[in-house]
Order: C-alpha cells, then sequence, then structure tokens
C-alpha cells in the first residue's frame, strides 16, 4: 500500500515479517491477558503491574529501543502496529506504554549519555521499572514556558529543585522520571533544563492518586520536590535545552497518542458491527436500517483516514525526516475520531451502550483524554497552521 502525503515523499506501506510479528504478540498478550482484565482494573483503578510487566518482557515497553538498553530494536511503525492493539484492548494499559516507549525512553536515546542510556532505559524497556514524564504543572499546561518548578546550581555543579508536577501518568509507581524544571527563569523557554530523577531519593514526594474519567488504570498523581539534589550526570543533555527536548518528545508521543485513539476506535467501531448484526428491532437486524449503516460507514472512514495518518507520521520519524506537522495532524484526526466513533457506537448500542455491562461505555470515557493530552487538540490546530502558514 503506498500513501502520497504531499511534500513528505511517498509512504509504503508493505509491513515487513518482524513488524507484524510484534503486532501479532501485541495482539496475543491484548486478547489474552489485558480484555479479559480491564474491566475489573478500570473499576478498581488499581494499576496493572503483572500485565505491564509481561508487555516488558515481549518488548513493548521498549520497541524502538535498541536490543543493547534492553528494547526490542524496532522502528515507529512497529510501534504504532503494536500501540493499536494494546489499545484496542485497554486504553490504560496503552497509556503506561505510550509513556514508556515515547516520553521516557525516547528523550534518553536521543539525548543522553551512554551511562543514562545504560542505567535509566534499560530498566524501563525491560518493564523491570516504570518511567514517567513530568513537564505540566498546576498552573502551566500548553503554557510550559510558565513553569514555576525551580532547580537552582550549586557550586559543586549539583541543583537543587523545588516545586510541584502535576497529571504525572504513573507518577504513583514510576521508579524514574524525566523531570523539566526551570534554571534560568530570565530566559523562558531557553531557562528550561531536563533532569533524571530517582524517585526513592530524599526530597522527592507523591501526592494523591487522581480519580479520573477514564484510563482509571493508569494512575495518575502530583509530584513534589523539596530540595531535591539532582546529580551533574543526571542532566539529560545541555543545560537550558529541557524546552527544546521537551517539544521534540512530545512530536513522538503524538504519534503514541494517536495509535491509542485508532485502538479505541477499533474496539468501538468492531464492538458496533458485531451488535448491529446482532440486535433485532422490528423484524430485522438494525445494521440492516440505513440510519445505523451511515454511522458504521462514517466511523469506518474516520477509522483508516486516522490510522493511516498515524503510519504516515511514524514513517517519516523513521526515516528521519520532520515530522512535527505530520504527528500533530494524525493526533488531532485519529483523536477526534475515536471520540466520534465512541459516541456513535454509545448511540448504536442505546441502553446498553450507556451501561457498565458492556464495555462501550469505558471506550467513550477513554476516548475523551486523547484529546487533551500530550498536546490538546487546539493546541495541535495551532501547530498544523503555524507550519501552514508560517505565522505566530
Amino acid at each position: 500500500m503506498r500513501l502520497l502525503p504531499g511534500r513528505s515523499g511517498d509512504v509504503d506501506f508493505g509491513f515487513t515479517e518482524e513488524q507484524l510479528m510484534i503486532q501479532d504478540v501485541a495482539r496475543r498478550i491484548a486478547r489474552e491477558k489485558i480484555a479479559p482484565s480491564a474491566e475489573e482494573f478500570d473499576r478498581s483503578g488499581e494499576f496493572p503491574l503483572e500485565n505491564i510487566r509481561l508487555l516488558g518482557e515481549n518488548g513493548l515497553m521498549g520497541i524502538e529501543v535498541p536490543a543493547e538498553y534492553g528494547g526490542a530494536g524496532m522502528d515507529p511503525i512497529a510501534y504504532v502496529l503494536a500501540m493499536v492493539e494494546i489499545a484496542a484492548a485497554d486504553a490504560a494499559h496503552s497509556t503506561i506504554m505510550s509513556v514508556n516507549n515515547s516520553l521516557f525512553c525516547n528523550g534518553i536515546l536521543t539525548h543522553g549519555t551512554e551511562a543514562q542510556k545504560q542505567k535509566y532505559v534499560k530498566a524501563i524497556a525491560e518493564g523491570r521499572e516504570i518511567g514517567a514524564f513530568a513537564l505540566t504543572e498546576p498552573q502551566s499546561g500548553s503554557d510550559a514556558t510558565a513553569m514555576r518548578c525551580r532547580a537552582v546550581k550549586q557550586a559543586d555543579g549539583s541543583f537543587k529543585v523545588t516545586g510541584k508536577k502535576s497529571w504525572i501518568t504513573s507518577g504513583p509507581v514510576a521508579k524514574y522520571i524525566v523531570l523539566f524544571a526551570m534554571t534560568d527563569p530570565d530566559k523562558a523557554a531557553r531557562g528550561i533544563t531536563a533532569f533524571l530523577v530517582d524517585t526513592t531519593r530524599e526530597g522527592f514526594h507523591r501526592g494523591k492518586t487522581e480519580p479520573k474519567l477514564g484510563i482509571r488504570a493508569s494512575a495518575t498523581c502530583e509530584i513534589e520536590f523539596e530540595d531535591y539534589v539532582v546529580q551533574p550526570d543526571e542532566v539529560l543533555g545541555e543545560e537550558g535545552h529541557g524546552f527544546k527536548i521537551a517539544m521534540g518528545v512530545l512530536d513522538a508521543g503524538r504519534i503514541g497518542i494517536a495509535s491509542q485513539a485508532v485502538g479505541i476506535g477499533r474496539a468501538a467501531y468492531e464492538a458496533s458491527i458485531e451488535y448491529s448484526r446482532e440486535r433485532h428491532a422490528f423484524g430485522q437486524p438494525i445494521g440492516s436500517f440505513q440510519m445505523i449503516q451511515s454511522k458504521l460507514a462514517d466511523m469506518k472512514c474516520k477509522l483508516d483516514a486516522s490510522l493511516l495518518l498515524t503510519l504516515r507520521a511514524a514513517w517519516l520519524k523513521g526515516q528521519g525526516k520532520r515530522f512535527t506537522t505530520e504527528a500533530a495532524v494524525a493526533k488531532l484526526t485519529a483523536s477526534e475520531a475515536a471520540m466520534w466513533i465512541a459516541h456513535q457506537a454509545v448511540q448504536i448500542h442505546a441502553g446498553m451502550g450507556y451501561s457498565k455491562e458492556m464495555p462501550i461505555e469505558r471506550y467513550f470515557r477513554d476516548a475523551k483524554i486523547t484529546e487533551i493530552y500530550e498536546g490538546t487538540s487546539e493546541i495541535q490546530r495551532l501547530v498544523i497552521a503555524r507550519h501552514e502558514t508560517g505565522l505566530r
């Protein structure tokens, strides 16, 4: 299959044997382990540690991580294919998987030293530990340069960190965190530095786990630093380059969230196809009614478009080309498609779609977050429009 993405060049989506293999591994785990337990994890909000370790043991927590650092050594296309399978079984599991792959490992592989890769990436990629990414603060979400978390440099070259971060996915269980803090407030974005944090050390505190609408098994909390000391060898990249690192990592992260949205949308769509065949009204399957057929056709179109756009962004990343705009297009399209598809799925299932006896209402709740985190739909539109117009 070939897709023409305009200025980006031709994209060939003839999947390799290795890509299909990791997709099969993800599908098997999703169907045998994750899907059967998804409802219970959603209800309890318990972190699915055993399942996450299983994903790590099978290379799914570090798909693009080279084998020498504990990963599968695959490419962004393989990551998309695997993420879709996990998300179709349960979005919460795919959220944890996305953070570990895209936000944690990716940034360290790109900007970290050899010692940092060995210490932090390997444990996460193998599923032995959980990673997190701390950028958002209570008063600064989309406006990351307004952060108040401070890292003050000491005479010995270390930094003393004080401040809060909020909405930290996997925060309640993470061993290591990629932290962004202001080292020079006068320089705004150029005054932000990235650090690698060990949560077992003195000065680190976790807040309560957030009670969320969806992806409930993906633990989220506020974290606080009180005179937490970061050593010189725990700076990620160069001092003052943190904002650039964060934006680059989020570009890659948007491919992960687009993949998650495709998985949620696919689950809702497939459930609707099945229900439209089984549910009868007025003496015939509801799938024979034109109104239902119209919904299903639109769901299929939005789902396919979302997957192709996501694969395009992943292909560009794998080719070492710029993919910022394509990732934003994929994330915006896929997240809004997932929300729309889930909405229609509830409508098709009617009362049963509103009931917790079926997973449809969970798909609806889970889909919403894909329009919010790692850049809201509004931010994606700004990224796309600014690229197209050249205006700020």
